[in-house]
């Protein structure tokens, strides 16, 4: 079991100490600001108050029994910062969750540096800042990466590991195999602004609210749309599986009409999307889209998919049976 190390130890530090855990690594949350005696005490207390209420939390939920909460809390140690260089000095894999400021950042970076070993993996949690903005601050550079996860961290499964350009390869396969021991779901994209969910979500969002400016349903409605119609879909299909589903061509004729419609280009479809009905790939329907069904049962791989949305619905309380 690799020993982990979170460095700040604020909500997403304490998250990411209830995540391994949970999983059965030793971690140690280590406060890197220099405090007084009184309020170092008071930033340990709350949080471990807080990772044995989220432990308990989890407990009441079903996803264990209480009588695993106490053995799980004592795989969780604190350090305080005239501690953190002898709680690091023994960390395989470190996080850091220090504040959202470049200063915060490049602070926190020379010190874990400075207190690290040469081979262990330093991975921001940044949901701001790009791998390649922040390698520069960490010796060697090559053991660093983004890995962004997503609150709560410790029910979310996904978990975006963004490698900088001078990231080492072996650095990221080593994480993403951690991650994956752990039960978490990685993917690994490139150092690029809003990684990936948060560049979706935030078109999704906006979109959202401009329904409301417009007058064209009330919040009410539009959650509930997105709960029961688009959130319903994508809990099973990924988005471009959900093109393929139903066809680019589709999307491509829709694109077409909601820019007209709207009189904006925020519609527009990218150029993958004509290129691919240049081709011909436009899903299912020619076995080639953004994925490739060549090969494949596509009735069976559709009766799977079919049952999994039946599953969200009874998960929904949505289900019905028929009346006869």
């Amino acid at each position: 079991m690799e020993a982990i190390a979170a460095a700040g130890a604020g909500r997403m530090g304490r998250g990411i100490a209830v995540v391994f855990a949970y999983a059965g690594h030793p971690v140690t949350l280590v406060d890197l600001k220099t405090r007084t005696p009184d309020d170092a005490a008071r930033v340990r207390g709350e949080a471990m108050e807080e990772i044995e209420q989220t432990l308990s939390m989890l407990a009441a939920i079903g996803m264990m029994d209480e009588a695993a909460v106490a053995p799980i809390l004592a795989r969780v140690a604190f350090a305080a910062a005239p501690e953190a260089a002898d709680a690091l000095a023994g960390a395989d894999v470190i996080f850091e969750g220090v504040p959202e400021t470049k200063e915060a950042k490049a602070e926190a970076f020379a010190g874990l540096s400075a207190m690290t070993r040469a081979d262990a993996i330093i991975a921001s949690t940044t949901s701001t800042m790009l791998a390649d903005e922040l390698q520069g601050m960490v010796t060697p550079p090559g053991r660093f990466l983004n890995a962004h996860w997503l609150n709560p961290a410790f029910l979310v499964p996904l978990v975006e590991v963004s490698p900088g350009a001078g990231t080492d390869p072996a650095v990221t396969e080593r994480l993403v195999g951690l991650l994956e021991g752990i039960g978490k779901v990685p993917v690994v994209c490139k150092a690029s602004p809003g990684f990936i969910v948060p560049r979706l979500q935030a078109l999704a969002m906006n979109e959202a609210a401009r329904l409301v400016e417009e007058g064209v349903a009330s919040a009410e409605d539009i959650d509930k749309a997105t709960k029961y119609g688009f959130g319903f879909r994508f809990a099973v299909l990924g988005v471009l599986e959900f093109i393929d589903w139903g066809g680019g061509d589709i999307l491509f004729h829709a694109d077409r009409y909601m820019s007209e419609a709207l009189g904006t280009d925020r519609y527009a479809a990218p150029k993958v999307i004509e290129d691919n009905m240049a081709a011909g790939h436009i899903g299912l329907k020619t076995r080639r889209g953004f994925l490739n069904y060549a090969g494949m049962d596509v009735s069976a791989y559709q009766r799977e998919r079919l049952g999994a949305f039946a599953a969200m619905l009874k998960h929904l309380g949505a289900a019905r049976q028929p009346v006869l």
